[in-house]
């Protein structure tokens, strides 16, 4: 398996999840679960995932990421 690259289809996440959590946690690497080729979810370190549950799920983490984003262009 390739853990190098991003995505990955959910049949070979299912197939390679304890190799690619090992990365996620050791490397702090993101990785995004596909279908058809679209993105589905993803597997982020755990530090990532808890600031989004503090910031208030994802939606809301989203608009604060963007903001920031879009005060930097």
């Amino acid at each position: 398996m390739d853990t190098e690259k991003a995505d990955h289809s959910i049949a070979e996440a299912r197939a390679n999840l304890s190799e690619l959590l090992v990365s996620t946690r050791l490397l702090r690497r993101t990785y995004f679960f596909t279908s058809r080729g679209k993105r589905q979810a993803a597997v982020v370190p755990v530090e990532l995932g808890e600031a989004v549950e503090k910031a208030g799920g994802a939606d809301k983490a989203t608009a604060i990421i963007n903001s920031h984003l879009e005060g930097d262009q």
